[in-house]
C-alpha cells in the first residue's frame, strides 16, 4: 500500500517516510505531480487536516493523509493554536514564529509555561474518511535548543526526555513527538480497516 502525504513540506514527509520505513512506501504530493497547497481556512486544526486531504485525493486512487498541527499554550490560552504555521504572519519563518512566542512568554515562570503540541491527520481511502490524532505535553522554554527537526522544535521541551524536540534525533523524535503519537494511531488504523480494502 502507498501513502501519499498532502504536503510539499520536506521535513514533515521525511518524518512520516521515516516512520512507515519497512510498512508502506510514502509518497510526497510533489511525487504525484502538479498540487498546490490548499489554503488553510479551517477554523480549527481538524478542518485544515480535512481540506488538505480532500484537495489531493481527486488526483489518486492511493491512500492519502493530511496533517495539521497546532502549538496551545496555557499561559496564552490557547494560542497560537490553528494558527501556529503564521503565527507571526503568513509569509512567517520558524524562526519569526519562534522569536514572537518567546517575546510573548517573556518573564513568565517555567512553571507557567506549559504547552500541549497536537497534530491531526485526516485520512482518505476509497471515500473513506478518519481524524487521528496526536499530542505530547510540554513546557516552552525561553532560549532555543538543538539542531534537528523544524518549526517550533527547538523550544518545546518534553519533559518525558529531557530535550527539546530538536535535541532528539529524527529516530528519538518519532518515538514521541505529537506526530509520532497521531502516526502510532495512523498505522493501527490502516492495519485494522483498510488492508483488506486494497
Amino acid at each position: 500500500m502507498k501513502i501519499v502525504v498532502a504536503s510539499h513540506n520536506k521535513y514533515k514527509v521525511d518524518e512520516i517516510r521515516e516512520f512507515f520505513k519497512g510498512d508502506y512506501e510514502v509518497l510526497s504530493a510533489d511525487d504525484i505531480g502538479s498540487y498546490d497547497e490548499v489554503e488553510e481556512t479551517g477554523k480549527t486544526i481538524e478542518e485544515n487536516a480535512l481540506l488538505k486531504a480532500r484537495s489531493i485525493a481527486n488526483l489518486t486512487d492511493e491512500l492519502v493523509i493530511a496533517d495539521d498541527t497546532g502549538l496551545f499554550v496555557d499561559y496564552l490560552d490557547g494560542e497560537p493554536g490553528v494558527y501556529t504555521a503564521r503565527f507571526a504572519g503568513v509569509n512567517a519563518t520558524y524562526e519569526d514564529n519562534n522569536n514572537k512566542l518567546l517575546n510573548l512568554l517573556k518573564g513568565v515562570p517555567m512553571e507557567k509555561r506549559k504547552a500541549t503540541f497536537k497534530t491531526v491527520i485526516a485520512l482518505i481511502y476509497k471515500g473513506r474518511e478518519a481524524i487521528i490524532e496526536g499530542k505530547v505535553d510540554g513546557r516552552i522554554i525561553d532560549v532555543p535548543r538543538g539542531q534537528h527537526g523544524f518549526g517550533y522544535d527547538p523550544v518545546f521541551y518534553v519533559d518525558e526526555v529531557g530535550k527539546t524536540l530538536a535535541e532528539l534525533t529524527l529516530e528519538e523524535k518519532n518515538k514521541v513527538s505529537h506526530r509520532a503519537n497521531a502516526l502510532k494511531k495512523l498505522k493501527e488504523y490502516i492495519k485494522n480497516n483498510l488492508e483488506d480494502r486494497r
